[in-house]
């Protein structure tokens, strides 16, 4: 009984540090400096809750939690998935944006130019 007792309290305290971890990644998911940065936070914190329900399940003696735990591990990658083709999508967006409007500048400049050289 005392074994029990030890693992039950190691399963609380991993479950705290579990949660501050969560935290942290939150954070840095909502803070990150670049999209890529996000998305791993995001990713890292599907894998944590993942990893929270499975210490969960060994907890409190219940088998039916593996199974969310693997339900859940689906629609995270899933989520991740979709994510970066959408990040994907924007950016190239953005990027052809980008060059298009580098290559009207450098028309009007170079009209300009030209005409200033003509006279």
């Amino acid at each position: 009984m005392q074994l029990v007792q030890q693992y039950s309290q190691i399963f609380h305290i991993i479950l705290v540090i579990l949660a501050l971890l969560t935290v942290c990644c939150l954070i840095r998911a909502v803070f990150g400096p670049t999209i890529a940065d996000r998305l791993v936070a995001v990713n890292m914190m599907g894998t944590i809750v993942m990893v929270i329900i499975a210490v969960l399940a060994l907890l409190m003696e219940e088998d039916y939690l593996v199974d969310i735990c693997l339900i859940y591990a689906m629609i995270s990658f899933l989520a991740v998935v979709v994510l970066t083709k959408v990040y994907t999508g924007v950016y190239k967006e953005h990027r052809a944006h980008l060059e298009k409007k580098e290559r009207e500048e450098a028309r009007k400049g170079g009209g300009a130019e030209s005409a200033e050289g003509a006279r």
